[in-house]
């Protein structure tokens, strides 16, 4: 026991990327022996899935701060890059480390990678912490013994145990370090940030990746915006949202520090309406959810949940899908949302819910075609969230809404982009339009699209489908799998 007292702890970090409420560091930290914190990028032909273009991005900045906070510690990150077992192999027996010490992952194949290790290195310490979720997939069952289909039970089932809660860990105030710290890789060699062209450059005004940045947002939001989030959380031209997403995603907060400041400011500030502090709590339920159904559905990337849907016959457009994919439908707020997505790597979540219903309903194409674009172009493009919500919207998925639900784009619009700001911002070709007519610009009369200087074909698209002639499709192809 003694002689391991001096033997250093790996801290294997992952999507984890924080010193605050980090129960794998804390533990480490507590133990008083050196620690040794390593991040490894997964190569090409890891069983991980692998980082879309704005993954890739974010992550270049948010390590880079995650550096310079173990530095003021006086630790240092190890990057590493290749197979983790090998990369894991090498440092073990490189520096004396037993210990390896993880945050629980939950998609499919990082489960299976982290349930090998106990296996892989039998004469390693192995220990696993709960620090992504508010509750442990595990441990909530339905009153049978399975797993939760519907999200009301589940939050009902969930909210019951508030009060089990554990308290937020707070950092560290420092690491002991090994006597000779492992190689690191240099973060700039490994070309995460775009180039030629830099497709990113507008990311930089909008997002501050980084733990720093993702205390800072928490902050803002429960001192600006959590008053109102209930009401607010719809409108997408303004920012009423928590923007927390890709925060939460990299594990730059976590989501129990999350809700505990939101808990708290509630409680201090008593203007601040409990439906609007409900609403969050529920948010954060929600992405518990979608990793709840992931964990024990683990093909819900891949595969209908709902497999009636097996027999959709999905349509392969690739002129339409592109369309769609670069904001040129002819829809205005559909083309907002997509233009949105590319300028920010990020979208409103109302918007995500229109354009989703676009892609799988009026246009009839995959939401597996949908889901990989959004996994590539999204920096918040997560494996639980990102799935579920796809097969929410398209009808396929657990407690999803029916397939014959479908949005009216142009009602949509009306009703949560009332003035047309949120397309103004991002579709500046129809900036001069008023509002009656921004919505369904093929509506418009001549004058109208004159002044505002709009040729339809030209300037701005024509809509490359009739909603109305493609909602009868969609509920055809759906009434064919009966």
């Amino acid at each position: 026991m003694a002689k391991e007292q001096g033997q250093p702890i790996i801290v294997w970090l992952r999507h984890d990327l924080r010193l605050d409420d980090n129960p794998a560091l804390a533990h480490a930290a507590e133990s008083g022996r050196p620690v040794i914190p390593l991040f490894i990028l997964a190569d090409a032909n890891a069983p991980v899935r692998p980082y879309g273009s704005a993954h890739k991005w974010w992550l270049h900045h948010s390590l880079k701060e995650l550096s310079a906070s173990f530095g003021k510690l006086g630790s240092r990150l190890v990057l590493r890059r290749g197979d983790a077992f090998a990369v894991l192999e090498d440092i073990l027996s490189k520096s004396g480390a037993t210990a390896v010490y993880i945050n629980r992952r939950y998609g499919p194949e990082a489960s299976r990678v982290d349930g090998e290790l106990e296996s892989r290195f039998n004469c390693v310490d192995i220990q696993c912490f709960e620090a992504a979720l508010l509750h442990d997939p595990d441990q909530v069952k339905t009153g049978s013994g399975g797993y939760y289909k519907v999200y009301t039970p589940f939050m009902k089932s969930v909210s019951a145990g508030l009060h089990s809660y554990r308290h937020p860990i707070d950092p560290p105030s420092g690491l002991a370090a090994p006597e000779h710290f492992p190689l690191s890789e240099s973060l700039d060699t490994w070309g995460l940030l775009p180039t030629n062209p830099n497709w990113a450059k507008g990311f930089q005004s909008e997002w501050i990746p980084g733990e720093t940045g993702a205390q800072e947002r928490l902050s803002y939001f429960c001192d600006e915006l959590l008053a109102g989030y209930e009401e607010g959380r719809n409108k997408p031209s303004e920012d009423l949202t928590s923007r927390l997403s890709p925060h939460l995603h990299f594990g730059e907060v976590s989501a129990l520090r999350a809700l505990t400041t939101a808990e708290e400011t509630a409680h201090r500030r008593k203007s601040i309406p409990d439906n609007d502090r409900q609403t969050f709590r529920r948010e954060l339920i929600w992405r518990d959810f979608n990793h709840h159904l992931l964990y024990h559905f683990q093909n819900l990337a891949t595969d209908n949940f709902n497999h009636r849907f097996n027999a959709l016959k999905w349509r392969e457009a690739t002129g339409d899908l592109k369309a769609w994919q670069t904001g040129r439908t002819g829809y205005p707020i559909v083309d907002a949302g997509m233009r949105q997505l590319w300028q920010m790597g990020w979208m409103h979540n109302r918007v995500r819910m229109i354009v989703g219903s676009f892609l799988t309903k009026d246009l009839l194409i995959d939401w597996r075609e949908g889901e990989a674009w959004f996994w590539d172009t999204l920096v918040d493009g997560d494996e639980a969230n990102n799935t579920s919500q796809w097969q929410w919207i398209a009808g396929t998925g657990a407690d999803a809404q029916p397939f014959f639900r479908i949005f009216n784009p142009i009602k949509q619009s009306q009703d949560f982009d009332p003035e047309g700001d949120y397309i103004r911002s991002f579709v500046p070709e129809l900036s001069k339009l008023p509002a009656k007519a921004i919505h369904a610009p093929w509506e418009a009369d001549g004058a109208t699209l004159d002044e505002a200087g709009v040729t339809l074909g030209e300037t701005y698209p024509r809509p490359i489908v009739d909603h109305k002639e493609a909602r009868d499709r969609a509920n055809a192809a759906f009434q064919a799998t009966r």
